[in-house]
């Protein structure tokens, strides 16, 4: 009999996996228990013990990593790595040894609550997925401590082509795996912004995370079909199911070699339509994948990175180094930068005076509200974005608008450092577009006189969503009311599009909607003509725009929204598809 399970899926270019499930065990590792005092110097000693065995071993996957594989792989173990000599957790957790008479493990665990505590307060999203950081290393830790570690049993087993179900997995669980061959991963914990989806993306393993009690309800060795399409975990499919899926797994192979003859076709719908796609960059080893796929440029490259995991923050010429390496290494196409989109986190509290009680910090201090309320944090940044407009095209953009104030303020700190850098002889383009982020309902609200403003808006569908619903879109909890095709989310966008028109203000979407190709037909019969993602995403789009027509799509897309409200996210497809392919 054939059982579903029910997640989060999360899918590059391999959208479904089969193989025997490989269940790795997650019991806890460790409980309380009171040392003698004579003890505690050989608990402070097995503690060191275990901290330097995690070390080894994290070095040990660092030097597995391909060479290929995206930058920021590497970045996951080099942060783990890092907290392995962080006071905030090892010194911290040798005081409560000695404080406390308490063995190592327990003292571990006491300090990851407290420190998850602080993590749990962030308003930025993707910090709070940090926390994971801190189980992870943790765990490890404990698994030392215990003398289970369970890269061991990885080791010894046999896991090429099986499923991997867990209760979580490290980054370097996953850097391992993949490298021994694994079809698939499936997880009980994570949201679509947890390490483990950025991780399954950047491998390219189909995934599907959320999978409530998966340890416990599937059985070791029995045959999967990992389905990250519709986050769905099969066990005892019949053989005709099995059939559909092998023949979907030979397809998908097939696609991804069609799919590279696109890279110098033109983006441009079969009535003749331009559509530019751009690429959105984490880091900047990703300038290599935006341009292996075609990206016609950066719509958004998230500055963010600069600012993690070290004691101070970078200054002028290291921004400045940083996007002069990015801007030649584009070679002519141009460049997005977002300005410093973080909310309060432990690296800017030893710089940064500001309230930690905060009633709500998801609607609290961060992006642009951070960066305006800490000048001497924006002001280096904006100089070296300014001064690097005169190495190529450059565009800046303002993340998280909520008013035209804002914006006013931050155009007034602009001229002034043009005129700064004129009387120091410094070169900048004085002509370089400035541009706004549409990220919260109030800004979308406000699209006309932002767009007046401003030289571009740019679509950030990650938040807008979660702000119109009001989920918190990485909480496995409500993940489900994440629904791009809301009538809510859809009037939104309409009334962008239609603001900055009347001003002739571009429009361009950088949020994961725009790089799902489920959702093309509709971004374009709304009106949207340019489209950043995902330099894995590039390919994928592009087919989905030469084989539309958007005029059609654009009248359908004008009745449709008539009666938006009386039609389901699968109705609003299937109409658009037939007016594509009447």
């Amino acid at each position: 009999m054939t059982s579903a399970l029910l997640g989060v899926g999360v899918t590059g270019s391999r959208p479904v996996a089969i193989g025997n499930a490989f269940l790795l065990a997650s019991g806890p590792l460790t409980s309380a228990e009171n040392i003698p005092a004579d003890h505690i110097g050989a608990e402070l000693a097995r503690l060191d013990d275990a901290l330097t065995r995690a070390r080894r071993h994290l070095e040990s996957v660092r030097t597995q990593i391909p060479t290929s594989t995206p930058m920021r792989i590497a970045e996951f173990i080099d942060a783990h790595l890092l907290m392995l000599t962080d006071s905030a957790l090892v010194d911290a957790t040798r005081d409560l040894i000695r404080q406390q008479a308490i063995n190592a493990g327990w003292a571990l665990q006491l300090q990851r609550d407290s420190l998850v505590d602080i993590f749990d307060q962030m308003e930025d999203d993707y910090l709070r997925t940090r926390r994971d950081d801190i189980d992870h290393v943790v765990r490890q830790i404990q698994a030392f401590l215990a003398n289970e570690p369970r890269t061991d049993s990885l080791a010894a087993a046999d896991i090429r082509g099986r499923v991997v179900v867990a209760s979580d997995l490290t980054p370097a669980d996953a850097i391992m795996l993949r490298h021994r061959g694994v079809a698939a991963f499936v997880t009980e914990h994570g949201g679509p912004m947890s390490h483990t989806a950025i991780l399954a993306r950047s491998l390219d393993i189909p995934t599907v995370i959320g999978v409530h009690n998966a340890t416990r309800l599937l059985r070791q060795g029995e045959l999967l079909v990992v389905n990250a399409e519709t986050g769905t975990v099969l066990a005892g499919a019949d053989s005709r199911m099995l059939d559909h899926y092998r023949r979907r797994v030979e397809s998908a192979d097939e696609r991804r070699t069609s799919l590279r003859r696109l890279v110098r076709e033109p983006s441009t719908s079969r009535d003749g339509v331009p559509v530019v796609l751009l690429a959105n960059l984490e880091l900047p080893e990703d300038v290599e994948a935006a341009r292996a796929n075609g990206a016609s440029g950066v719509g958004l490259y998230r500055t963010e990175f600069l600012y993690m995991n070290r004691s101070g923050l970078p200054d002028e010429e290291e921004h400045y180094a940083n996007y002069v390496d990015i801007i030649r290494g584009l070679d002519g196409i141009p460049l997005t930068i977002r300005t410093l989109d973080l909310g309060l986190d432990k690296h800017a509290d030893a710089v940064i005076e500001t309230s930690t009680s905060l009633t709500n910090p998801a609607l609290g201090l961060r992006a642009i509200r951070l960066c305006l309320k800490e000048p001497q944090l924006f002001v280096p940044q904006l100089r070296a974005i300014v001064r690097a407009s005169a190495e190529g095209p450059v565009r800046l953009m303002i993340p998280m608008i909520s008013s035209i104030a804002e914006v006013d303020t931050v155009l007034g700190m602009i001229a002034e450092t043009r005129r700064t850098l004129r009387r120091q002889g410094l070169a900048f383009d004085p002509l370089m577009p400035i541009g706004g982020m549409i990220e919260v309902p109030a800004a979308a609200l406000t699209a006309g006189g932002l767009a007046r403003r401003l030289d571009f808006l740019s679509i950030g569908t990650n938040d807008l969503i979660q702000y119109t619903l009001a989920i918190d879109r990485i909480d496995d909890a409500v993940s489900y009311l994440f629904e791009p095709l809301h009538p809510a989310v859809l009037r939104l966008i309409r009334y962008v599009l239609q603001a900055a028109a009347a001003s002739r203000t571009q429009v361009s979407m950088c949020g994961e909607m725009a790089g799902d190709p489920r959702y093309v037909p509709v971004l374009l019969g709304l009106g949207l003509r340019e489209l950043s993602m995902q330099p894995g995403s590039l390919l994928e789009v592009k087919d989905v725009v030469r084989g539309c027509h958007i005029g059609a799509l654009q009248a359908a897309m004008d009745d449709l929204m008539e009666r938006l409200d009386d039609l389901t996210p699968t109705e609003l497809l299937d109409a658009l598809e037939e007016a594509n392919h009447p």
